[in-house]
């Protein structure tokens, strides 16, 4: 008898507590999540959870639902509606001044208000320097810079006025520290972590990815990945030492890593 999980197709021998992956909604998975001592932030992320619109969004969507779940319905903050997400054929059929067929709710097109990167270079548009002129990297193209970057992500949640710890997980930093900072987060409310991690290491398809983490699971040591991107990877329970590898690969300038968000600068 066989056990699938994301990484691989293991023997029933090897304990579940000790596999690599286990897939959330296999019995395994979702006894875990039972069992968490740390799953707090799990329920609001569920709850304002989307999946990205395209393949680069992975950074705009995780951010889109970290800012829905500390802010949606607390009262405190104006959020902003967007109005893109009906077009003006529809709008014909809305003539009330007096009322708004938008929520007040962050979306992945408008989390780019106060983002310091724009829209056009997440999407790929080419750089330009302080004069105008194209800059080339080092095998001669044309340089761009798709995505979200850790500390540009980082920038994006200050723009909305949100406190970010920056965590780049390279060599120095202790595995033991970055576990028990992110364990600690995830037993606490109204504080989230999102991480920055390369596909690859998870036996998963595609480059580098960005998602919140809902829970930890003390016994099997792992973590729960909320993936954005469900056409490539269900969310999945990771042990933290792979995790933490997949966190620990370079990135354009520098390691990837993780952000720990709440209210407040």
């Amino acid at each position: 008898m066989f056990a699938t999980t994301a990484c691989s197709i293991a023997n029933n021998t090897v304990k579940p507590d000790n596999q690599p992956m286990v897939e959330w909604g296999s019995s395994e998975g979702i006894r875990r999540l039972e069992e968490s001592n740390y799953k707090t932030d799990f329920f609001k992320l569920a709850n304002h959870f989307e999946s990205q619109h395209n393949k680069i969004f992975c950074g705009p969507t995780s951010a889109a639902i970290v800012l829905n779940s500390l802010r949606v319905r607390n009262g405190n903050v104006q959020i902003p509606e967007d109005k893109t997400l009906l077009n003006q054929f529809d709008l014909q059929y809305l003539t009330s001044k007096k009322w708004s067929p938008f929520f007040q709710r962050y979306t992945q097109n408008n989390v780019f208000l106060h983002s310091p990167k724009s829209r056009e270079y997440v999407l790929g548009k080419i750089s330009l320097d302080t004069q105008g002129k194209i800059i080339i990297d080092k095998q001669g193209k044309n340089q761009k810079d798709r995505g979200f970057q850790l500390r540009q992500l980082a920038e994006l949640f200050r723009g909305h006025r949100l406190s970010v710890k920056v965590a780049i997980v390279n060599q120095e930093l202790d595995d033991n520290s970055i576990k028990n900072k992110i364990i600690e987060n995830l037993r606490t409310p109204n504080d989230y972590v999102i991480v920055n991690y390369k596909r690859g290491v998870l036996n998963q398809p595609g480059g580098g990815h960005i998602s919140p983490l809902g829970a930890y699971h003390k016994a099997s040591d792992s973590f729960l990945v909320m993936d954005v991107a469900p056409n490539k990877a269900d969310w999945v329970w990771v042990k933290a030492a792979l995790l933490i590898q997949a966190m620990r690969t370079f990135d354009t300038h520098e390691n990837r890593g993780y952000l720990l968000i709440k209210e407040g600068r």
